[in-house]
């Protein structure tokens, strides 16, 4: 797919997650299939710039290109600093956050609040695409900011006119936020009123559901979340329905075993011993979640405190799911999920 002048393998992308979509969760889920990754979200106030997770968001280094960084805020002037201090640290692709639902954000009027102020919203784009003339600016949003409120074909239409070169929908407003399921039929609208890349997100957790989304609102490309948390061969397992029709088999416990311990590897080189055995504790869970027998697992894993401990408990379930079956055996409602 060739997106915004690069050239990528495919055109499902990851979304953008806070505490979740670091460079190590990014380059893992590239190497499994993603064409494209987009950062967690980086603040826009500058006094947070030299902080330290504000700089382990901004490090880029052996990143496989392009890099796509999303920054968040309210304040024009701000948010243009901001995509400017972001392409100095190395993005290639500029993402606006008016998605996140989250209250800390939204009471500050950035993210998915954004939507109600759409003249802010112009003043927002306006500002930092010529911050950034030679970068490529995109945004993400919601379909609207209540079930009355779906005014997402009017913020496309307008970052259209600002000179946003792609947009990514979220199937659900922000008084959803992540419950209920995520509906199509505004992002298939938006499709049909602008010119530039849609990409649509929302409830994409198999193969079968990113043919439909794609084939219903004739999108330009998926943007995939919370489904790939401690699965990201679903990537790979997507793009081989897109282009053959078929299911690829359910991975092996070896296998999965090895992607587990590679993610790990990178994230305690990443964040150092202590935080990244922290921020390694949900990854496990993600990677666990549903498997017969991993509640205990996981309640005693996460007490754990030491690298080397973790592992071995770690090492140890896998090699005791490996030696009950060639593949991993999961809860009824887990598979119903």
């Amino acid at each position: 797919m060739n997106y915004l002048g690069f050239a990528l393998r495919n055109n499902l992308f990851v979304a953008p997650m806070a505490g979740v979509t670091d460079r190590p969760f990014r380059q893992l889920c590239k190497t499994l299939g993603a064409g494209l990754a987009v950062s967690e979200m980086v603040t826009s106030n500058s006094l947070l710039y030299k902080s330290a997770k504000t700089l382990r968001r901004a490090n880029h280094d052996g990143e496989v290109a392009p890099i796509a960084v999303q920054i968040a805020g309210a304040d024009p002037r701000m948010m243009a600093e901001a995509a400017q201090f972001n392409v100095d640290q190395g993005a290639q692709i500029i993402d606006i956050n008016m998605v996140c639902p989250a209250k800390k954000v939204c009471n500050v009027m950035a993210g998915s609040a954004l939507m109600k102020d759409e003249a802010q919203v112009a003043r927002i784009l306006e500002a930092v695409v010529k911050a950034v003339p030679h970068t490529p600016v995109t945004l993400k949003f919601r379909t609207g900011w209540d079930r009355n409120h779906r005014n997402a074909p009017a913020i496309a239409r307008i970052a259209e006119d600002c000179g946003i070169r792609a947009v990514a929908i979220h199937g659900r407003t922000r008084s959803d936020q992540y419950m209920g399921e995520a509906e199509y039929d505004t992002i298939a609208l938006v499709k049909t009123q602008i010119r530039i890349p849609l990409i649509a997100n929302g409830d994409i957790a198999t193969p079968q559901k990113a043919k439909h989304v794609l084939d219903y609102t004739q999108a330009d490309g998926l943007m995939i979340g919370r489904a790939a948390q401690g699965r990201p061969w679903l990537f790979r397992e997507i793009e081989h329905f897109l282009a053959t029709g078929t299911l690829l088999p359910a991975p092996e416990v070896g296998e999965i075993h090895r992607i587990l311990k590679g993610h790990l590897a990178e994230l305690y080189a990443f964040y150092g011993e202590d935080t990244g055995v922290k921020v390694a504790r949900k990854h496990i869970s993600w990677y666990t979640r549903g498997i017969v027998g991993a509640a205990r697992f996981r309640h005693a894993m996460n007490q754990l405190p030491t690298v080397a401990e973790q592992l071995a408990a770690t090492d140890e379930f896998f090699h005791a799911q490996a030696a009950a079956n060639d593949r991993l055996t999961y809860e009824e409602e887990a598979l119903a999920a």
